[in-house]
């Protein structure tokens, strides 16, 4: 549901107005329809964002949006409906917002049944893009609740999520796998010293998710860590996918483990499809429902390019065709041509492309000895990094400067210089590739390096080959968080863990046309 409303209307809107709305009626709480999961927000751009929450029952969903903390300045907006169908979760894009503007909303519910009975309000806030080349600051990272690594309050919880929200970040980027729906969570894990790792439980988790309540509740899992629901009442998420909102790998060549009973991958691809929708606030597409690949304006110096690596490829093989077609999509031939368009047209400083799976980590898919991602090994270009190579000619030829590839995935952080004068297809310019995350999960790495475009590791922080999947309380948990320094354009990425200990930072360039 879009709201739109003037500048000046927004501004101006009186206090008089505001007191018009009905008082809450007073009765027991539990009485009282409630927000369940905190708040979100997010896409945000420079006039509007997206705003969400979930009731515990039929419900209309009332927000009020302004641009000062105390809400002097309040507008009430439309209600919408917060229904069983959607799993009593809401979302509202609010547009003709100021541009570079905190904004502060403020969510409470209204009983569908008893109209008179409204439940509390939980406040929450976002950064509007800026119109000017101020300073733009954000975070990225992926992978939450692998492995059986659910949250430990003993631990601190998701407190990767505490050490992102100190930066007051305007935004984060999430590179996809935000639940484990293929990973149950026991109560406990005994760990490699002996020590007892104890898990906060819920029955969906015990077992792998099939029906769309499962995938339901493995999203609310993770909503009820107190640290990641600080974090998304003030940072708005910009949100992807990749393979565990499913299932690990998948495909439609996916071969079912035998813990699942749903044998049907197409069924169970759109019930995790379904579930992440209806739980992020992402904006919707009116020309192919469902779409998670976008472009997201934050001001003059930053577009981001959100891609989808999973809804358009081809079965997971051996990678090796030598002609592009549909065994070798990976993006397909849409979403790239997309891709194209959007880079050739921003006017953006930086172009950053957020891919939810690495360019040159080889990541397997080991029961069918296929491929994962785009690589499978050094060589001359085959298989689904025939669409990355004719992307990377493109952006030389065009020219296109300043592209980032930012990503995740691999479950450790590194930083990559890809450089064509050592790479075995050497028709692009250099550019740069950082990988972050897990944010709660397992820790596991390094992966191989496929030379093809000539990647150079210039960081790596990953356990080992002898010392896979680390705990969280190992310490080794990692996000980015990039800074564009509004005066001069530049852009620098620090690599850090869940302690905010900066382990490898680089300050680049903008190239000028």
């Amino acid at each position: 549901m879009k709201i739109k409303f003037s500048r000046r209307r927004f501004l101006t809107t009186s206090a008089g107005a505001l007191g018009a709305i009905a008082m809450p009626y007073l009765s027991r709480a539990a009485d009282r329809p409630a927000v369940t999961h905190g708040v979100q927000s997010g896409d945000v751009t420079i006039d509007g964002g997206v705003v969400w929450a979930r009731a515990d029952r039929p419900a209309q969903m009332l927000v009020d949006v302004a641009t000062t903390e105390s809400f002097k300045d309040a507008r009430a907006l439309p209600p919408i409906a917060a229904l069983p169908e959607s799993d009593f979760t809401a979302k509202m894009l609010i547009e003709n917002l100021p541009g570079g503007q905190d904004i502060f909303y403020r969510i409470r519910f209204r009983d569908l049944s008893h109209t008179a009975v409204e439940g509390e309000p939980v406040i929450g806030r976002f950064r509007t893009a800026p119109a000017d080349r101020r300073d733009v600051s954000f975070v990225w990272g992926g992978d939450v609740a692998g492995q059986g690594w659910g949250i430990n309050p003993e631990d601190g919880g998701m407190f990767t999520f505490s050490a992102m929200r100190k930066h007051r970040p305007d935004f984060f980027l999430h590179s996809g796998d935000t639940i484990y729906a293929d990973g149950p969570i026991a109560s406990e894990v005994k760990l490699a010293d002996g020590k007892i790792w104890k898990n906060v439980t819920i029955p969906e988790k015990a077992k792998v998710a099939e029906t769309l309540d499962e995938y339901r509740a493995a999203h609310k899992y993770n909503l009820t860590d107190d640290n990641l629901r600080a974090f998304n009442a003030e940072v708005p998420i910009f949100v992807q996918w990749d393979d565990h909102e499913v299932t690990n790998n998948w495909s439609l060549s996916k071969e079912l483990p035998a813990t699942y009973k749903e044998r049907d991958i197409a069924l169970l691809a759109a019930r995790g499809a379904r579930a992440f929708h209806e739980m992020y606030p992402m904006r919707e597409s009116i020309s192919e429902p469902g779409r998670v690949y976008r472009q997201i304006s934050y001001g003059p110096h930053l577009d981001v390019f959100m891609l989808d690596e999973r809804s358009y490829r081809g079965p997971n093989g051996p990678n090796l065709e030598t002609a592009y077609g549909p065994a070798s999509y990976f993006l397909g031939p849409d979403q790239i041509a997309w891709l194209k368009r959007g880079l050739l047209n921003s006017r953006a400083t930086w172009k950053v492309i957020a891919s939810d799976m690495p360019l040159s980590l080889v990541v397997s898919d080991t029961p069918k000895g296929g491929s994962e991602a785009f690589a499978q090994g050094d060589g001359p270009v085959r298989g689904r990094e025939l669409e990355i190579a004719d992307l990377l000619r493109f952006i030389k030829m065009a020219p296109i400067s300043n592209t980032v590839w930012l990503t995740a995935d691999v479950h450790y952080a590194a930083a990559h210089y890809y450089d064509p004068n050592k790479a075995q297809f050497q028709d692009f310019e250099p550019f740069w590739e950082f990988v972050s995350g897990p944010l709660h999960a397992g820790t596991f790495g390094p992966n191989a390096l496929d030379n093809t475009f000539g990647p150079e590791v210039r960081f790596i922080k990953a356990p080992g080959k002898d010392n896979q999947n680390l705990p969280p309380s190992a310490g080794m948990q990692f996000f980015g968080h990039v800074k564009i320094n509004g005066a001069s354009g530049q852009m620098t990425v620090t690599l850090r863990d869940r302690a905010d200990v900066a382990l490898w930072s680089i300050t680049l360039d903008p190239k000028t046309a």
